[in-house]
């Protein structure tokens, strides 16, 4: 079997990773290495760079409304770069706040109007005296995947061009409450609303990142195992 490589930048890694959000750098490992795949892991935070070109994958967790407002300005000075990686089909998983931020903004908790980057076009509204909290499992009809999980947010995120949600709400309430959305799916772009970690949950959902890190990288004309799920 050829020996892969994938480089993965983990966004902000120091500050984002609530409710144990890091979890999902774990779980990409673990799958990465069940397909003979090797993963270099690296940190790209506060007053630092990203090269779009060093990186196969993404990981963007999410933080508390202290962190998530210090990385919602240092971001900008990112965007152009993000942009540009996302436009040329990089792949990226972003989680809660990670995902909010893609968009155009988000409100904070003191009704504040926080600046995301545009590079996806979703804006996050928020809830008065009220989260959407509790177990949640959405359906994606593309793949015929089923995916667990458990949300825990204020932000009620609504989707726009180009977006196509993650899976349709069977347990929950998603993206907003209402139209029965739960993430986002942007070009090779995931986002989620899943705490937990996602990944953790759902290694097929694992599997897809990977694999498609892969062919950006090295054509689709991959020579992989096939692995088994887990049970959820």
């Amino acid at each position: 079997m050829p020996k892969y490589e994938l480089n993965i930048a983990h966004l902000y890694g120091n500050l984002m990773n609530t409710y144990g959000d890091n979890g999902n750098l774990l779980m990409l490992k673990y799958v990465a290495k069940k397909l003979g795949v090797t993963c270099h892991t690296e940190i790209v935070s506060i007053h630092e760079p990203f090269q779009a070109e060093k990186y196969d994958l993404v990981f963007f967790g999410g933080g508390q409304d202290f962190e998530q407002l210090i990385i919602s300005k240092d971001i900008q000075e990112k965007k152009e770069d993000l942009i540009d990686y996302i436009e040329n089909d990089g792949v990226m998983l972003a989680i809660c706040g990670g995902y909010q931020l893609l968009g155009h903004y988000y409100m904070g908790a003191n009704g504040e109007k926080i600046q995301g980057i545009s590079a996806l076009d979703h804006y996050t509204l928020s809830q008065e005296n009220n989260r959407f909290i509790g177990d949640i499992v959405i359906h994606n009809e593309e793949f015929d995947e089923t995916y667990y999980g458990f949300e825990n947010h204020n932000g009620r995120t609504f989707l726009g061009e180009g977006e196509r949600p993650l899976g349709k709400i069977v347990q929950g309430q998603g993206n907003n409450g209402e139209d029965q959305s739960e993430g986002v799916i942007y070009r090779n772009v995931y986002g989620s609303y899943f705490h937990g970690p996602i990944l953790a949950r759902n290694e097929k959902l694992a599997e897809r990142l990977i694999r498609l890190a892969l062919e950006q990288r090295y054509g689709k004309d991959l020579d992989l195992p096939t692995i088994q799920e887990q049970p959820a």
